[in-house]
This record gives C-alpha cells, sequence and structure tokens, in this order.
C-alpha cells in the first residue's frame, strides 16, 4: 500500500502489517482499542495504557530517545510515530528498519483523521470509524463556554510554561469555547516571562506532563491573585485517540463548574 503519512511523506506499507512499533503513548493505546492486541511488538516506556495489555509488549526506550537497536531487533514491518512526541532524527534512523507513518495531532479535527489513517494503515477501517462515531457522539454533549473565557493551561513549573498555538491542547479549549491567554505569546509552549502581562479568569494546572498537585496552587495563585486556580487532568487534555471518549464527560462536568466559578 502506498500512501502519503500525516506529514505528506510518501510511505509504502504492507496490507495487514503484524509487527507493529508503537512511539507515542495515546496512539498505542488506541491502536490497542481498534484490536490490534498481539501485532503490537513495541512501545515506549510512556505507553501504560491499557496496563494489561501493554504489560508484555517489549519497551523501546522514550518518546524523545528511541532505542534504534532494540526497535531493529524485533523486526517490525511497520513503525508508528508522531511529530510532536518523537524526533526527526530518530524517525530518519527508524526508516532504514521499516515503513515509518508519522502521525500529525494539533486539532480535533486532526486527531479524528488520526485515527481513520491508522485503520487505514492497519486493515480496522471499519473498527476505526466506530471509534471516530464514538468520540463525536460523546463531544456532541460537551457545552460551549457562555463566554470567551480567559484561561491559561500551564504545563510546567519552573519555569513555567503554557500550552500555546498551534496546539491539541489549544484546540480544545477553543472547542470548549475558551480564550487561550498565552496563545499570543510566541511559540506554540511558551515561557511565561511575565506573569503580570497576563489576565487570565481561570489558570489551569496540568497533572502531566509537570504533575501539579494542589499543594502548588498558592504560588500560582499568587501570581494570578484574581484567576480561579484548579489541578485538571493532563492526559484528557493532551491524549489524543480513543481517551477522548472517555474524557468529554470530564470536560462536560468541568465546563460547568467554571462557569459556577467564574461566570
Amino acid at each position: 500500500m502506498q500512501l502519503n503519512d500525516s506529514l505528506g511523506r510518501p510511505v509504502t506499507i504492507p496490507d495487514n502489517p503484524t509487527r507493529i512499533v508503537s512511539l507515542c503513548p495515546s496512539q498505542t493505546e488506541t491502536l490497542l482499542a481498534l484490536g490490534l492486541e498481539g501485532r503490537i511488538v513495541g512501545r515506549t516506556r510512556y505507553c501504560i495504557h491499557p496496563a494489561d495489555k501493554v504489560a508484555t509488549i517489549p519497551v523501546v526506550g522514550g518518546t524523545k530517545k528511541v532505542d534504534i537497536d532494540a526497535v531493529a531487533a524485533l523486526s517490525p514491518d511497520l513503525i508508528i510515530a508522531e511529530k510532536e512526541e518523537n524526533t526527526r532524527e530518530d524517525v530518519e534512523k527508524l526508516c532504514a528498519i521499516a515503513p515509518v507513518y508519522v502521525t500529525k495531532n494539533e486539532s480535533y479535527e486532526e486527531a479524528l483523521e488520526t485515527i481513520h489513517r491508522m485503520g487505514t494503515i492497519t486493515g480496522k477501517m471499519a473498527e476505526a470509524g466506530q471509534l471516530v462515531q464514538a468520540i463525536e457522539a460523546a463531544w456532541a454533549q460537551v457545552p460551549r463556554s457562555k463566554g470567551a473565557l480567559q484561561v491559561l493551561y500551564l504545563i510546567w513549573r519552573k519555569p513555567y510554561m503554557a500550552a500555546g498555538e498551534p496546539t491539541f491542547i489549544g484546540a480544545l479549549m477553543r472547542r470548549l469555547g475558551w480564550a487561550n491567554v498565552a496563545a499570543k505569546l510566541p511559540g506554540r509552549y511558551p515561557t511565561i516571562e511575565e506573569p503580570s502581562a497576563l489576565d487570565p479568569a481561570v489558570v489551569l494546572l496540568c497533572s502531566e506532563p509537570y504533575p501539579y498537585k494542589a499543594a502548588h496552587i498558592p504560588e500560582v495563585q499568587a501570581l494570578w491573585p484574581r484567576a480561579y486556580v484548579e489541578v485538571v487532568r493532563g492526559d484528557y487534555f493532551a491524549w489524543y485517540g480513543v481517551r477522548m471518549v472517555e474524557a468529554a464527560g470530564y470536560f462536560r462536568a468541568l465546563q460547568e463548574r467554571l462557569e459556577q466559578m467564574v461566570g
């Protein structure tokens, strides 16, 4: 099968590949949800869900530092990478081992397209279509903010960094009807150099990649005393794929809570 990946790179993929290495946690979880258990032969150490299914899949390093030799030893017939999670250098090295299909997920629409694409390259088109339908049905129940809620989403501490644009997190914020106050800053994940230059109504602290806890709220509150500050589930904001189904209910409840606290 000859086709272009999400970056427009031509890739020749075997029909129904049986030895797949997945290098992005959310994609590994989604591939397993499509019914590919037994055909995923390699994953990163961060691919931890679903725990019962990934436990027996060999680890091939991390997302930013893939163990190329470990991948080669698995003799894969398809490697699935992701633009943000994996480095160009690793992708180029992996191309000498097997076809590498790279996805890009910087919006809600791209995330759904990735599911369709993964279904196409693995022979699971029907299952992929059903998953997309489930996500769309779940998200149809998520209300938009009644006003353009000014929100700052922090992904790191020391230094403080935020989700900017274009990012999947930023796209979900727009879909919820929020105004991302970090969108005006340079870079996709800008460092907050001058906190006083931003005036968010809400500051959300992610549980990953930086593991914010309730104990961090006072220090953030001191930077933005007029804002409502809450710790939120980073996986629901950043994991595209099958996790978007259960995330919809979380966002519905979060939206209602923020409307009460801020609106």
